[in-house]
């Protein structure tokens, strides 16, 4: 009997511990937050869960919230915490929240994290446009990437070392020569073949992996990742777009050479640079099979990696990174058109 209320004793301090560290999270996270704020979260959350939808910028959130297939939510149309507005509604059978998270992986990052802290979010879906590094794949094609990675983390190593020379702080842990490099001197104006006989005073760099922290590994010990895979069950429900009608023309004079499709690809990147460059998008697409190329879509997998949430993007390419085809670096005339393009594969993906 004595073991029995030792064992009772135990169990009802571990469920009062969890409580509490629940408890506890939560005065953390909605610290900042006033009472009637508060309130009004809680609320729209016991509608739940919402699929979370997250859109760089407003010409790509546009034909989503222009589409008849968002209803807004009657009581609560929206919430704007912390200088993001998230959108409450329905599309199609679904519950969504919908958020804008402006440029460049930062805002991505934080306006993920945000999400996912205040609100009960049972997947994220991305959608956007993005450059392209495939030359097999044109302007209006909605690319669904397995395998997402930050590919603007570098170690940059001095001049006169190379692939042999260990790393700053590798033997630390810090960094690595796994993933690869890129080495300048082969980008010369007087590269013959990819071998110059000139050094190059910007020498090698060397992609790195994020440091991560996921919720079910032990705080501050970190793990690493580079290529974030997106979930699998909603890989495989993607498959079902393939045969998706998509658009082809801006207006009645102004139109892509195919109709777009929907595709799966193996691989996309994001980093905080514009990718404008003709060479530095070959290299990426030789040495990493990268497609799409954007701003944003690492960063809200790594958050989603990091908080054991499902994701999935969806990017229309919208132009030929630094140009090489008969409609490449026409992003100002086919944005639009990739953007509806993204929304409407999103869309048809949420009916599924």
């Amino acid at each position: 009997m004595r073991e029995m209320d030792r064992l009772l004793r135990i169990v009802s301090l571990s469920l009062f511990a969890l409580a509490m560290t629940r408890l506890v999270s939560c005065v953390q996270n909605f610290a900042m937050l006033s009472e009637k704020m508060k309130k009004e979260i809680e609320n729209v959350n016991r509608e739940g869960p919402y699929f979370g939808i997250i859109v760089p910028n407003s010409f790509e959130m546009s034909p989503l919230l222009q589409s008849q297939s968002f209803v807004v939510d009657d009581k609560y149309p929206y919430l704007d915490v912390s200088g993001r507005r998230f959108r409450i509604g329905k599309l199609e059978n679904q519950r969504v929240i919908v958020v804008m998270t402006g440029l460049s992986m930062l805002n991505a990052g934080i306006t993920t994290q945000l999400l996912l802290t205040l609100f009960n979010v049972k997947g994220v879906l991305h959608v956007g446009v993005a450059g392209n590094a495939n030359p097999n794949l044109q302007i209006g094609d909605v690319t669904i990437p397995k395998y997402w990675a930050h590919t603007g983390l570098w170690n940059w190593q001095r001049y006169g070392d190379g692939p042999d020379n260990e790393l700053a702080l590798e033997s630390n842990g810090d960094y690595t020569r796994e993933i690869g490099y890129l080495k300048f001197s082969d980008y010369n104006n007087n590269t013959n073949g990819g071998n110059s006989p000139t050094d190059n005073y910007l020498n090698y760099v060397w992609y790195q992996p994020e440091e991560v922290f996921p919720i079910y590994g032990t705080p501050e010990v970190r793990q690493h990742t580079f290529w974030v895979p997106v979930n699998q069950e909603y890989l495989s429900t993607s498959e079902k777009l393939k045969d998706m009608k998509l658009e082809r023309c801006v207006n009645a004079t102004t139109c892509l050479p195919r109709t777009p499709m929907v595709t799966t690809v193996e691989r996309g990147m994001s980093t905080n640079a514009f990718i404008d460059n003709k060479a530095y998008r070959e290299f990426m697409y030789s040495k990493f099979n990268v497609t799409a190329t954007d701003m944003e879509s690492a960063a809200v997998a790594l958050v989603c990696l990091q908080t054991n949430t499902s994701f999935i993007a969806f990017r229309a390419l919208s132009d030929l990174a630094g140009g090489g085809s008969a409609v490449s670096n026409e992003a100002d005339i086919y944005a639009s058109l990739a953007a509806q393009n993204a929304v409407d594969v999103l869309i048809k993906f949420v009916t599924l």
